[in-house]
């Protein structure tokens, strides 16, 4: 099972120091309003590559006004885990005392979440359903982060070259083959991670609605040689000054599978649960493929979700094997977890949080 054994926190936003000792149960955190839960899970999002939860900068996670940087150390699956950012430098890891890429993160453990943030999901901008959908992606894919910065590196290349009107072709046939050969292989990680997601909701015991996902493009469906296409559209993106055409205009539509209505034209609840749903299914797959449930950061879950829902999340949880962390403002939210869980009591004072288990 994918888990945290410990976890220690040093000059992290609200925290000056936390120390935290696990036994793989699911973790309960619950205190008032901006007492400090949600950074306990933004440190552990971050035992996982990329920006983490918030997706914040290190300046802006480094305790102030001290300023002094911050750090997360951690016994990950039997190893011992550090990142961490020296007063605004770039972010660090270390891996059982060597210096490691953050993609060295994602072999070690999956992790997924869900943020209060994205409640909106389905009914705001495409990216933010982009950007979910490649979180989920990278669960099943680690080469999806490398592919999707490929791209993104000789797309900013090419649109700078489009915004300067050079329309000489030798000057982006190379970037053309590049961001070709990376777009390939985003496609096919989306395509099967929808696939695996599907696979994982049929016939699953679990008290969620099931989601049908595709890929749109306000295009046209993506053809096999976009190379060709952006040669044969250059003169229009030369117009538009940008990429019109690619997977960084891919976005994910949802339908309530049982009542054939879009995601964003659900009620609040049901969106709500549709995005649980799909957590689940992420998790119910990476355990099929990995042996190994991930590690599930789920922040204000209980929001918008009735008592029967609740106690069918919690169930849903226990029975998956999962160490899920887990926050709300009172211990009455987890009440039906029972003793399934550890709970630990966040409060702050003169704006530094303290921790404190309860029996």
């Amino acid at each position: 099972m994918a888990r945290v054994a410990r976890l220690t926190l040093s000059h992290f936003r609200s925290h000056m120091v936390v120390r935290l000792a696990l036994d793989g149960r699911p973790v309960v955190f619950y205190g008032p309003n901006g007492a400090g839960k949600t950074n306990i899970l933004e440190a552990v999002s971050l035992l996982s590559p990329g920006r983490g939860l918030r997706r914040a900068s290190a300046e802006e996670i480094t305790r102030q006004p001290d300023a002094l940087g911050w750090k997360v150390m951690a016994e990950v699956m039997g190893h011992d885990v550090d990142t961490w950012s020296d007063a605004g430098a770039p972010r660090q890891v270390r891996v059982d005392g060597k210096a490691a890429p953050q993609s060295a993160l994602g072999r070690l453990a999956r992790v997924l979440w869900l943020v209060p943030a994205m409640d909106r999901l389905w009914i705001e901008g495409a990216e933010g359903r982009r950007r979910f959908l490649d979180r989920m992606t990278l669960t099943f894919h680690a080469e999806h982060a490398e592919a999707s910065l490929t791209y993104e590196k000789a797309m900013r290349e090419r649109n700078r070259l489009l915004k300067e009107h050079v329309s000489d072709p030798s000057w982006y046939r190379a970037l053309e083959g590049r961001m070709a050969e990376a777009a390939a292989a985003i496609i096919t990680a989306r395509r099967t991670t929808l696939e695996a997601l599907a696979a994982a909701q049929e016939d699953a015991t679990t008290a969620f609605p099931s989601a049908d996902l595709t890929l749109t493009h306000p295009e046209a469906p993506l053809p096999e040689d976009l190379a060709q296409v952006w040669t044969d559209t250059r003169h229009r993106d030369l117009a538009a000054g940008r990429t019109l055409v690619g997977p960084h205009r891919v976005d994910l539509e949802a339908v309530y599978r049982a009542k054939g209505v879009s995601a964003r034209n659900c009620s609040t609840g049901e969106q709500k649960a549709l995005l649980i749903s799909l957590i689940l299914a992420n998790a119910r797959a990476l355990t099929a493929e990995t042996g190994a449930p991930p590690l599930l950061l789920l922040d204000e879950v209980s929001a918008h979700l009735d008592a029967f829902r609740q106690e069918a999340l919690y169930d849903e949880i226990c029975t998956l094997g999962a160490q899920a962390w887990m926050t709300g403002t009172g211990p009455e939210m987890f009440a039906a977890l029972g003793d399934r869980a550890q709970r630990f009591e966040v409060t702050d004072g003169s704006g530094e949080s303290t921790v404190e288990a309860v029996t």
